[in-house]
């Protein structure tokens, strides 16, 4: 168990030291530590600020494309591919020393307008296009893709629990394998990943979306798709039940299958926690904790990855001013604070990946 002094006090307040000097761990060398990659979403902000990417430098080994790799941030007309966010987070971790995880190839949310109108044979001819010449010009470069980012959504009210979109309302379910032969065929190299939301929740959102994501995966290797690994998103939501040991039991089923296992974009929303900003830390890192305890005891999981380093630039910011959650209060998601210092949330993380090693030895 974290005892909340320890999370508050000293496992914090010295985690600046450089990585290459004696001292405290950062996240990246204590997760190699335990036979796990450590990265963290990047995108412009980090450029266009020295001391945040420094902060990546420092405590990621792997790079992972946030928004720049999208459909719709790549192609938002017909005649446009804006690759230069992309490239420079390709050419940014080559002359880092760094892994690189591409996000995402094929998702049916957050289209383009122009691509919604498109007949079905124009659609497949620019899903065919799309994968082979952005796989293509990142080819032999990348650790692994999200070839298909959150295959489902049983809001959308489709049979199968579809998410609807253009890439479903072209091909039907039939876009999954598709994309991941193709994929495969332009880069072999590439760890190919099937990315999904919400099954770490134990509420029915969550329960609904794991079976759906389980049959589909026994599908595609029934077929021989190219499926190397299983992207877990983790968004943890505070107010949602958990049950954190089953969780880990249906993680496991996939490494029985011989897939491996990313905790893909992770991090905590704070929403239902205290507002007294020690008192939530302190919340996120221990709820942080109890999920890392158990889905890391799972030898399937070989990489976590959260959704960028500092509460400043999280997805969860803009969601909070739009008034979609939160309580009139700037959300605390991760590791890092506003202004780049350390958390009670790493702490819980290195403990985490501390644990894992230890357990590894016995």
């Amino acid at each position: 168990m974290i005892s909340r002094r320890a999370l508050l006090t000293g496992a914090a307040a010295s985690a600046l030291t450089p990585a290459h000097a004696a001292g405290p761990e950062t996240l990246a060398s204590a997760a190699a530590r335990a036979g796990l990659i450590f990265g963290a979403s990047i995108d412009s902000a980090a450029f266009d600020n020295s001391a945040y990417l420094d902060l990546y430098r420092r405590e990621t080994r792997m790079y992972v494309s946030d928004v720049a790799l999208k459909f719709d941030w790549l192609r938002p007309a017909p005649d446009i591919w804006n690759f230069r966010p992309a490239d420079a987070i390709v050419e940014a971790a080559r002359a880092d020393g760094k892994l690189v995880r591409g996000h995402t190839l094929i998702w049916n949310d957050n289209a383009p307008a122009w691509l919604k109108k498109l007949s079905s044979r124009e659609i497949e001819r620019v899903f065919d296009e799309h994968i082979e010449r952005v796989v293509g010009r990142y080819a032999g470069q990348l650790h692994s893709w999200d070839v298909v980012n959150e295959p489902f959504w049983p809001m959308d009210r489709k049979a199968g629990g579809w998410r609807d979109g253009p890439w479903f309302a072209a091909m039907g379910s039939a876009y999954v394998e598709r994309a991941f032969r193709r994929a495969a065929s332009v880069d072999p190299k590439a760890k190919l990943t099937l990315n999904e939301a919400q099954c770490d929740n134990d509420g029915d959102w969550g329960r609904s979306i794991r079976p759906l994501l389980r049959g589909l995966v026994d599908r595609l290797r029934d077929s021989g798709a190219p499926l190397h690994a299983i992207g877990l998103q983790s968004h943890l939501q505070s107010e949602f039940p958990r049950n954190y040991p089953d969780f880990r039991t249906y993680v496991d089923g996939f490494g029985a299958k011989g897939l491996e296992v990313y905790i893909s974009e992770f991090d905590v929303n704070d929403a239902a926690f205290p507002s007294e900003t020690a008192e939530r830390d302190a919340a996120v890192a221990a709820l942080a904790g109890e999920f890392l305890a158990n889905v890391l005891a799972s030898p399937a999981v070989k990489l976590v990855v959260t959704w960028q380093l500092s509460d400043r630039y999280s997805w969860y910011r803009e969601v909070a001013r739009k008034r979609l959650i939160g309580l009139g209060r700037k959300p605390r998601p991760l590791p890092f604070d506003d202004e780049f210092r350390p958390k009670p949330l790493r702490a819980a993380m290195i403990q985490a990946f501390e644990a894992r090693t230890r357990g590894a030895k016995k």
